[in-house]
């Protein structure tokens, strides 16, 4: 209510600049809980995607290709196995591996491993090594190891490679 000067108009005047103030006040806070919200999201959506793979590490060791050719050499009974496929494990492999593809063979092939045997298990870059020693574990082995990276890890830290080309089987 606009009045004729005096008591009135004052209080009007008052109440419009608290009323301003409040507004000011309120665009602000809502302002900074937006910020803070968007922080939030791009904080748990950059550690999702920093998590990477969900595996569980208790069931295997995953080592450097160093490490990993350490380990081998110093265990005496334990089995270099290439978890690719065939046409990949021809092509380039670990000097003394042997090829049981992930892709199926791992279950059948698993009735006639060793459960006591050491197992070091590689693919080209490590999740299908990892999926196999899982479901290695899931079978009863327990030591199993395998190469952080793959063989692309492997032949990065210029660890050598068996290139001879192997002959192809064919089964009639």
């Amino acid at each position: 209510m606009a009045r004729s000067a005096g008591y009135w108009t004052v209080r009007e005047d008052e109440q419009n600049a608290d009323d301003r103030k409040f507004y000011l006040l309120y665009v602000q806070i809502h302002r900074e809980m937006k910020i803070i919200y968007i922080t939030l999201m791009c904080i748990g959506l950059t550690a999702a995607s920093l998590r990477g793979q969900d595996y569980d590490t208790t069931r295997f060791t995953l080592l450097e290709p160093y490490d990993f050719h350490l380990q081998y050499l110093r265990n005496d009974s334990s089995l270099l196995i290439d978890v690719r496929e065939p046409f990949e494990f021809r092509g380039n492999r670990i000097k003394g591996a042997i090829n049981i593809p992930s892709s199926g063979d791992i279950e059948r092939a698993a009735d006639t491993l060793n459960k006591n045997l050491t197992y070091f298990l590689y693919c080209s870059t490590d999740y299908r090594s990892i999926h196999a020693a899982e479901k290695l574990y899931d079978m009863g082995f327990r030591k199993l190891f395998i190469l952080k990276g793959g063989i692309l890890a492997w032949k990065k830290d210029n660890m050598k490679v068996d290139k001879k080309r192997l002959k192809q089987i064919r089964n009639k």
